[in-house]
């Protein structure tokens, strides 16, 4: 089984949904579950609703998931865990102040490595009378905890680097490496794949699940982070930082899943779907390295996606359901990328037009003529017969027509336009 566990507390970030992707791609090849865990025990960073939308972008980009829960509701779970670790002495009931540790942290005297660590479930009882605030440590391993990673290798992390950490708060709710480990053992996770920032929190979590005496081998997969523009990590403050933000810019989810699938990968094709992906896709062929977040490059992408849409299914994007307007639409893939640039191509056809400008008379002119004559089926035809009825010639009659029919001066060919827009002449030439 493989899970996307993703905290509502933020705008989901691009690296988080190609987390999502390598887990729904990976359990479909495989014929396991995929299932979504929303971490949502840090309650004072919740965002109302952020559940909802992480659900609606996986949707979006077509990830279905075998089931979806949220972390709180294994409280009781994960403190009746704790204190099982606790009555075992796997762990230690620690009552130092923030300032103690930080203060013997520098005299590297750490206040659970002896004052705390005998302090067990039986003085709990009274500390808890006396109301002392406490959290709950796990004892430091005496061993490297050892995790085999498909994309990083084999990490070694000596005992000093997992320490006696906190699995239970002041508050009674867990920390997030001892809930998610918990969790993960619950839930029979085989494979974990996820970011490098969590390189950290693996050997932690491994370690929880050996204090309680998990068998089950999980296996490991941690991505490269994404970089910016400046070559440092992308933060959802980046442009293109965020799922919401592509979207806002008009990128397509076919567009944004190929290049997260592309992105630091050895892949048959530049341009593919995801069910193309499914038949090709492995773990093993993922680079151990950064890799840059390429705009142009998504620009691309997004131009290929959009032009291999269906014509009326493109169309319903700008309010029509004609697949007419869907080629009219590519036209345009010549000079714009995305679905907001392609938008202020066709808006102008269908926004009133502007008779004020040089070349409003000539307009006018063209105009009264569009609704008095009979409907042309050949723009040849329709040219040659406006040229002849107005008498304008030249640029006096090509820059008017343009405008009339377009809204704007440059574009595509006027006989590639014509067949599209001619069941909207009256409306466009207005």
């Amino acid at each position: 089984m493989l899970r996307f566990a993703p905290s509502p507390t933020h705008d989901m970030h691009i690296g988080e949904l190609r987390v999502a992707m390598f887990n729904y791609i990976v359990a479909k090849q495989k014929g396991i579950s995929f299932i979504v865990r929303i971490e949502d025990t840090e309650k004072e960073r919740f965002i109302e609703g952020k559940d909802t939308e992480i659900l609606q972008i996986l949707e979006k980009f077509a990830l279905p998931h075998d089931s979806v829960s949220h972390q709180s509701e294994n409280l009781h779970i994960h403190q009746t865990l704790a204190i099982r670790l606790l009555e075992e002495k796997k762990a230690f009931v620690c009552t130092c102040t923030p300032e103690q540790i930080e203060s013997e942290k520098k005299g590297l005297n750490h206040c659970y490595s002896g004052r705390c660590t005998d302090v067990g479930a039986q003085e709990l009882i009274k500390i808890k009378k006396d109301k002392i605030p406490f959290v709950i440590r796990v004892k430091k391993p005496e061993d490297d905890i050892v995790t085999h990673d498909l994309i990083q290798g084999e990490i070694h992390t000596t005992p000093d680097k997992v320490d006696a950490f906190v699995i239970l708060k002041s508050d009674g709710t867990p920390s997030y490496d001892f809930s998610c480990a918990c969790d993960d053992m619950i839930s029979g996770i085989t494979l974990i794949v996820r970011g490098e920032n969590y390189l950290s929190n693996t050997p932690k979590q491994k370690y929880i699940q050996q204090l309680l005496g998990y068998k089950e081998e999980t296996s490991y997969a941690h991505l490269p982070n994404l970089l910016n523009d400046k070559g440092k990590k992308m933060q959802a403050k980046d442009n293109a930082g965020t799922v919401k933000w592509l979207f806002e810019q008009g990128f397509i989810p076919n567009a944004i899943a190929n290049y997260l699938i592309l992105l630091g990968n050895n892949t048959p094709t530049e341009i593919f779907t995801m069910p193309e992906a499914l038949e090709w896709f492995t773990l093993d062929n993922i680079s151990n390295s950064a890799v840059p977040f390429d705009m142009e490059k998504l620009r691309f992408i997004n131009k290929a996606h959009i032009k291999m849409m269906d014509d009326k299914e493109l169309s319903t994007v700008f309010g029509f359901a004609d697949a007419d307007i869907g080629k009219l639409v590519k036209l345009y893939l010549e000079e714009a990328c995305t679905l907001n640039e392609l938008e202020s191509k066709i808006r102008p056809f269908f926004t009133p037009k502007d008779f004020n400008g040089e070349w409003g008379e000539q307009m006018r002119m063209i105009e009264k003529l569009i609704w008095e004559l009979p409907m042309i089926d050949s723009f040849k035809l329709f040219e040659s017969t406006i040229k002849k009825e107005s008498a304008l010639e030249g640029e006096h009659f090509t820059k008017p027509l343009r405008l009339l029919l377009t809204g704007t001066e440059s574009g595509p060919e006027l006989s590639d336009i014509y067949p599209l827009i001619k069941p909207y002449l009256l409306e466009v030439a207005s």
